[in-house]
């Protein structure tokens, strides 16, 4: 069993508290079988509330896949209490979401809808964001002021 971070680095303009939104949040990842080497045509998505039982055992976890090279079953479960929101004012990776995985790495994200920010200066809440082209842009009313997300980098960090 091995715990994989997905982490986050990017441009925070006039917001901060950069978190994905609700337990149904899809998280839209490609795998690699550590077997074989084997990573997955197209993402797939993988959310809290989906569970998929594990052949032969009692556990449930969310993403059950198996491998097309080598046929070989694999497993990745989130980690619902390391869902943390990314801080503005660093220029440093911050973890979002850590996932448990046992025969696969985790190799790209592709950020979608779903995620929500807080306005620095008014506290406004800015909910339902599409991150699809890794950048956002927005107008804060209450501060006056435009808010944006870019410069967004992903990596993996085994934990």
């Amino acid at each position: 069993m091995v715990k994989i971070s997905l982490q986050l680095k990017a441009n925070l303009q006039n917001v901060t508290d950069l978190i994905a939104t609700g337990e149904d949040f899809r998280w839209y990842i490609k795998v690699k079988c550590v077997n074989c080497g084997e990573v997955t045509d197209s993402f797939v998505y993988v959310c809290i509330p989906e569970k998929n039982a594990v052949h032969g055992s009692r556990s449930e976890v969310n993403l059950v896949i198996k491998c097309k090279l080598c046929s070989r079953v694999n497993t990745l479960d989130i980690l619902p209490d390391t869902i943390k929101p990314y801080k503005a004012g660093g220029a440093q990776f911050q973890s979002l979401v850590t996932f448990e995985c046992r025969g696969l790495d985790v190799t790209d994200f592709s950020p979608r809808s779903g995620f929500s920010c807080v306005g620095e200066e008014s506290g406004l809440r800015f909910e339902d964001i599409d991150l699809s082209e890794k950048e956002w842009c927005d107008y804060d009313e209450r501060a006056g002021d435009s808010v944006g997300i870019d410069e967004m980098e992903f990596k993996f960090i085994r934990v």
